[in-house]
Order: structure tokens, then C-alpha cells, then sequence
């Protein structure tokens, strides 16, 4: 018996090699040769799992991570840890602050708070050192991070009164901007840190993320709106590859504020950045870049919130004149195209920037738009506003504008004459008053011959305006004198005549 056992041991250990290099067994004992196989397909199953986890993770994390040699725990300091170890204490910090705190009410904190404030603290020191190394792995662990606190659809009543209708309006402060700033001072210094590989950041400071960035503008915040102004710019300059997709993205952002909704907190910060950037653009200029002036720069001055980012408006397209100054006649043709008719506020701003651009138009391109500008510029002359008469009445102290309406005058003085003549005569500011004899006495020391032409031009049209007007005058009196045998006359029975017949008969 004991010689039959021993006898068998070997052969099962055959059977078993067997199934280990070729999965079959012999056809002598097929119950165990459908338990090996069984056996052996669970096996090749966990084993296919394994392998398509490893793949994935090692695709997100360090190897050294996955296998568990390197798991740091994320309370440790980055002084308490090898070099080599820091990187994966750098990615446990990073895990940690991916919880997002409520900070709906100021007066409760947690502890999760605190470790998480103090870990965002510690994440800043640690980039700032510029001892850091960034590798594939802790750019998206970073990125994730900074996606999962900072992207957020902001609230009903966050849109529902815009703070860009009226620039007195009271501010909204985030609660949780605490924890938000470190968050952007964290982004701001990865993203300017030496050691970042452009390649290797740009996979994951995608589009989708730059978008998601774009969208934060409309923060009611403007802290926030700030730091984003400031990452934003750096991000322009760092991934060179995304930048026709931020100008494209900025583009319909202001198409749909100017267009749609009239809506957006953001418009001042981005043409923030978009003075830098037009300031670098090559010269001759790029047709999309023109594009972008006369579509996008030049339809924001309709919006009746022009004043609150007005200033960085005129400074971008100053830019664009002094890269090209073809494009004066373009910019001028805009303005009086959304030249405010009744909004006296904006009015000023308008002249204002009219000025700025006129310094630098050349005589060329100012004789293309003599005409149409200086009939807008008479109406501002002859204002009953006189802050807009009086500011208009200024153009004549810039030197350069001085120069091109003298070499013009036989032109222009015909133009405004007779608004000039109107504020002598009818004007209720005195300094406005002023302003206008000052103009004219100007005007006569340099071509008198011109001045008293155009007197007698309008008052040839004034005789014949008062003629029209005895004319009208008489015209009216003869009408309400026939009205008036009207009753009279309706009260008369008239014999009615048969109708003469068509056809003879």
C-alpha cells in the first residue's frame, strides 16, 4: 500500500508541472485536468488585471508609488525626507488638498481646514525654493488639485447684478478666498518656476483646463480676478502652443458680453492682458490680429458699461495704432459709428480717447475722415453739457491736432463756424463762452479771410432759414383760414349732378 502511494507521488507532481508549462493534463484523469484549467483561467484573469492597473497608475504616479517603496505620508516635513522621497511627498500633499472645505460659515473651522491651510503653506514654500523638480507625474497631480478647488460655477445671485453695470455697486468677497489664494499663489509659482518643462506642462494646462480658467473671470471677486490676470499672462508667455487658443477664447468671451449679454466682471483684467500682448505682436501685423481689433476691440465701446474697463480698452487700442497707424481711420470710423448720443458720461470718455489717437494719426489718414469727424465734434462744441462742450473746446491745446485742423481749416473751420457762433450767442457756461472766443480770435489771427467767409455763409443761410420760415409761417395762416368756412360750407346741400355715362350710347 505505502509502495502504491509513493509510486503515485511523482506522476501528480508531473501533473502538476504539466499544467504550469502547458495547462493540459493527460487524458488519464480528466476531473483534475478541468480543475487545473479552471484554476488556471482565474489566474490569467487576476493576472490581466493586475497588469491593466500597473499600466494605468503608472501612466498617473511614480512606479516607486505604485509598488508602495516610495508612499511618503503627507504630514511628514519636505526637511524630514531624502531628496529623492520628496517628489512623492510633494504628490501625498497634493492628494490631501484635493478636499474641498465649506466656508459657507466664517465663525465654524475645522481641523481639516487648519491641515489643509497649513499644507498649502508648505506646498508654496516648497515650489518657491526653486530646489524643486517637477516630473509628468506631479504636473497632473498638481493640475488635478488646482482644478478641484478653483473651478466652480458661481451662484445665481452672483450674475444677477453685475458689478460692471455701475462701479459704485458694493462688492462680493468669496468666503473661502483664504484657502483660494494660496491655491493661485501655488499656480502662479509652478507655473513661473524655472524647472517646469513647457512639453511635459502643456498635456495637462490643456484647453479644457485654460477654459475652465477663462470662466473664473466673472469672479464678483476682484482679488480673485486679479491673481487670475497675473497666471493667465504667464501661462501666454510659458506655453507658446496655447496661445492662438487664449486669444480665440478671450475673442468669444467678449462677442458674447458685447453681443448677448452685456454681462462680465472680467472685461478690465483681460484687456489687461491683451495690452501686454498686442505690445508684442510683430509688425507688419497679422490679419487675425486685425480681425480682433475691428470685431472684438472696437464693438466694446457700444456696451453701456463701457467705463469700467474703458481705460484698458483705449490703451489696447492705442497699441494696435502705434504698430500700424493705417488703422487710426478704421478706429475713428468705429467711434463715431458708437458715438454716444445722450449719455454725456460716456461722451467724455469717447473724446478723451479721441485725442490719444488723433496724436498719433497721420495727415493721410486724417484727411479721410475730416468730414464725419468734425460734424460729430461740432455737436460736441455746441453741447448744453459743459463738461462735453468744454472738453471738446480743448482738442485746440493739443499741438498735434492744432497743426492738422490748420492745415485743413479751409475744410474743417466751415464745419464748426456755425456751432461756434451758437455758444457766443446762446451758451449758458462762461468757461465755455471763453473757450469759444478764444477759438475764434485764433482762428482770425491765422486766416481772417476764412473767418469772415464763413460769416457771411451763414448769414446768407440764416436769411434764407427766416425766409422758409415766413414762407411756413403764411403758408399755415392761408390753411387756417380755409379750415375755417370749412363748417360753413359742410352745412350746404349741393344739387347732385347724374353721373356723365361712360359709354355712348
Amino acid at each position: 500500500m505505502l509502495k502504491q502511494i509513493l509510486s503515485k507521488l511523482p506522476r501528480k507532481l508531473q501533473k502538476f508541472d504539466s499544467l504550469d508549462s502547458s495547462g493540459t493534463e493527460s487524458e488519464n484523469h480528466t476531473s483534475n485536468s478541468g480543475n487545473g484549467a479552471q484554476c488556471t483561467s482565474i489566474g490569467d484573469s487576476i493576472s490581466s488585471r493586475l497588469s491593466v492597473v500597473k499600466r494605468v497608475s503608472s501612466a498617473v504616479f511614480p512606479a516607486s508609488i505604485v509598488v508602495g517603496v516610495g508612499a511618503v505620508e503627507p504630514n511628514l516635513s519636505f526637511t524630514d525626507v531624502s531628496n529623492p522621497q520628496k517628489q512623492n511627498l510633494f504628490i501625498s500633499k497634493l492628494n490631501l488638498c484635493c478636499e474641498v472645505s465649506d466656508f459657507s460659515n466664517p465663525d465654524k473651522t475645522s481641523a481639516g481646514q487648519d491641515l489643509k491651510r497649513q499644507t498649502l503653506l508648505e506646498l508654496v514654500d516648497f515650489v518657491s525654493s526653486g530646489s524643486a523638480k517637477f516630473n509628468e507625474t506631479s504636473i497632473a497631480a498638481f493640475c488635478k488639485m488646482c482644478a478641484i478647488n478653483l473651478f466652480r460655477v458661481f451662484p445665481p445671485k452672483y450674475r444677477s447684478s453685475s458689478s460692471s453695470e455701475l462701479e459704485d455697486e458694493e462688492l462680493m468677497f468669496d468666503p473661502s478666498w483664504s484657502n483660494l489664494q494660496l491655491v493661485y499663489d501655488l499656480l502662479l509659482r509652478f507655473i513661473s518656476c524655472s524647472s517646469l518643462d513647457a512639453k511635459v506642462a502643456k498635456k495637462y494646462v490643456d484647453h479644457s483646463f485654460i477654459s475652465r480658467l477663462l470662466d473664473l473671470f466673472d469672479s464678483e471677486d476682484p482679488r480673485e480676478r486679479d491673481c487670475l490676470k497675473t497666471i493667465l499672462h504667464r501661462i501666454y508667455g510659458k506655453l507658446m502652443v496655447h496661445r492662438p487658443f487664449v486669444r480665440k477664447a478671450v475673442s468669444n468671451i467678449i462677442y458674447r458680453f458685447v453681443f448677448e449679454t452685456e454681462r462680465h466682471n472680467g472685461i478690465a483684467e483681460l484687456l489687461e492682458i491683451f495690452g501686454s500682448i498686442i505690445s508684442g505682436f510683430a509688425v507688419p501685423l497679422k490679419e487675425e490680429h486685425k480681425m480682433f481689433l475691428w470685431r472684438a476691440l472696437i464693438p466694446l465701446h457700444k456696451p453701456k458699461p463701457v467705463g469700467v474697463y474703458h481705460q484698458q480698452l483705449t490703451f489696447c487700442v492705442v497699441q494696435f495704432i502705434e504698430k500700424d497707424p493705417k488703422l487710426a481711420n478704421s478706429v475713428i470710423t468705429g467711434l463715431l459709428k458708437y458715438w454716444p448720443v445722450t449719455n454725456s458720461w460716456k461722451e467724455l470718455m469717447f473724446i478723451s480717447e479721441l485725442e490719444e489717437i488723433l496724436e498719433m494719426t497721420s495727415m493721410a489718414e486724417f484727411l479721410t475722415i475730416t468730414l464725419p469727424l468734425f460734424r460729430r465734434i461740432a455737436f460736441c462744441l455746441n453741447s448744453s453739457h459743459y463738461q462735453v462742450a468744454e472738453r471738446a473746446h480743448l482738442l485746440w491745446n493739443n499741438e498735434h491736432i492744432f497743426n492738422l485742423i490748420m492745415h485743413n481749416r479751409q475744410v474743417i473751420f466751415p464745419l464748426i463756424f456755425p456751432a461756434l457762433e451758437r455758444n457766443s450767442g446762446n451758451h449758458w457756461n462762461q468757461a465755455v463762452l471763453n473757450l469759444t472766443q478764444s477759438i475764434k480770435k485764433t482762428f482770425c489771427e491765422v486766416d481772417e479771410e476764412l473767418v469772415l467767409a464763413c460769416q457771411r455763409k451763414l448769414e446768407e443761410e440764416n436769411s434764407r432759414s427766416t425766409e422758409a420760415a415766413e414762407k411756413r409761417k403764411i403758408t399755415w395762416e392761408r390753411l387756417e383760414t380755409a379750415a375755417s368756412f370749412e363748417p360753413a360750407a359742410a352745412n350746404m346741400i349741393l344739387p347732385v349732378k347724374p353721373a356723365a355715362c361712360p359709354v355712348a350710347c
